[in-house]
């Protein structure tokens, strides 16, 4: 079997990423502060920025793919710790992909929906980015440096993900269970719209970019929806119509990160190579089913 190395494997994505590559590759995980195994997996403990600690890993394991996945992902984390983000977001991930240079082996990178500015969705992939944070800021500084690094790189930017959490972290959606099962408030924007994808779409793109893809490729879902449409939807899968919804909008928020209102993306080139998500509803009842 190929090997195959995923950095952020306790991560929701990169634990889903894992899971599914354990079918047809030798997988080894990168955590930054858990070592030994996940489900039969093994992973090792690594600071991404300590470039001679990745370059150890690398000599080690000899992958033959890089699945880039870790990552400060929070927003207001990066607007308020640019510089501490920016090392792990933008520094770390160049480095990975000369790494992979040197290597000769195909490496894929999780950008976001966030790297546009949300005033002229959907997006794909040769629309002009314009984030309005620094989280997509460092994304987009990101997917410019490691694709002059290395030109097998494939650039996956990945719309908002919900799915079963794994043993390091949850998606959005569990809260939005807990929060509807127990009768809270859930205030959701009305205001703010996605293309909610679930997570084991998305990594099925993600292994298609690993496959067939050199550059950017847009993986979202195919419904255009707003945080409080899908509280709705959630709401009603679960059977609960005294839900206490209560739509917000954007500037009723204080936040330090601003937010785009519209980063939808199209995935119609992803669509082409085999992409194939679920009706929202339909991958929001398998979650729902396994709560």
């Amino acid at each position: 079997m190929k090997k195959l190395l995923v950095t952020g494997a306790r991560g929701f994505l990169g634990w889903n990423v894992c899971q599914a590559a354990k079918r047809t590759w030798d997988v080894t995980g990168t955590t930054f502060s858990h070592s030994g195994d996940i489900a039969g997996m093994p992973v090792v403990k690594a600071d991404l920025i300590d470039f001679k600690a990745v370059k150890k890993i690398f000599r080690q394991i000899r992958p033959d793919a890089v699945i880039h996945t870790a990552a400060k992902t929070d927003p207001n984390f990066c607007q308020i710790n640019p510089a501490e983000s920016q090392k792990v977001n933008v520094d770390a991930s160049v480095n990975i992909a000369g790494l992979c240079a040197d290597y000769g082996i195909p490496c894929v990178f999780t950008s976001t929906d966030l790297v546009f500015d949300g005033l002229s969705a959907p997006y794909r992939e040769e629309d002009p980015v314009c984030p309005v944070n620094f989280y997509g800021e460092q994304k987009v500084l990101a997917e410019e440096g490691m694709m002059k690094r290395h030109p097998m790189i494939a650039i996956c930017r990945l719309s908002l993900m919900f799915g079963i959490p794994g043993p390091g972290a949850k998606s959005f959606i569990q809260p939005m269970i807990e929060a509807i099962k127990t009768g809270r408030e859930l205030q959701l924007f009305v205001d703010e719209f996605r293309t909610p994808v679930s997570v084991i779409a998305a990594v099925s793109g993600i292994f298609l970019s690993l496959e067939k893809v050199h550059g950017l490729l847009h993986i979202g879902g195919n419904k255009r929806i707003s945080r409080y449409e899908f509280g709705e939807l959630l709401a009603n899968t679960l059977n609960i119509s005294e839900a206490r919804l209560i739509p917000s909008k954007q500037k009723d928020l204080i936040l330090a990160a601003p937010r785009p209102p519209d980063v939808s993306l199209d995935s119609t080139s992803a669509i082409s190579l085999g992409f194939r998500p679920l009706p929202l509803s339909d991958e929001i009842k398998k979650v729902v089913g396994c709560t």
